[in-house]
This record gives C-alpha cells, structure tokens and sequence, in this order.
C-alpha cells in the first residue's frame, strides 16, 4: 500500500494541482469514520434544482 507522499508524488506527477496548503490540512484520522461497502443514494427532486456552488474567494457567510 502507497503512504501519503507516494500518492501526493504521483498525483503531482500526473499532473494534478496539489497545493501545499491543502495538503498540511490532510489528517490520517479523519477516515476513521469510513465503513466500507456499497452505498446506494436517491437525490430528491428539488424544487428549485441545485444551487449554485458557492465562490470560496468571497465573504459569503450563507
């Protein structure tokens, strides 16, 4: 199994924008929650359709 550099070197070399401060947020502890297996999910029929994704370069608190 590849640890973390291995994957963030190929992914680099693949040519995926891995920014080093997206990276330092990274925690080996935040998958502990997973359960592996098969997970089936319906999306409601939403009156309004989806909303538009928020920009992040904005103060928008919404």
């Amino acid at each position: 199994m590849a640890n973390a550099h291995q994957i963030l070197t190929q992914l680099r070399a693949d040519g995926f924008d891995v920014r080093d401060d997206d990276v330092a947020r990274l925690s080996p502890f935040v998958r502990h929650h997973i359960i592996h297996g098969r997970y089936s999910f319906q999306v409601p029929d939403l009156p309004g359709g989806l909303r538009s994704l928020r920009d992040p370069d904005t103060d928008d608190d919404r």
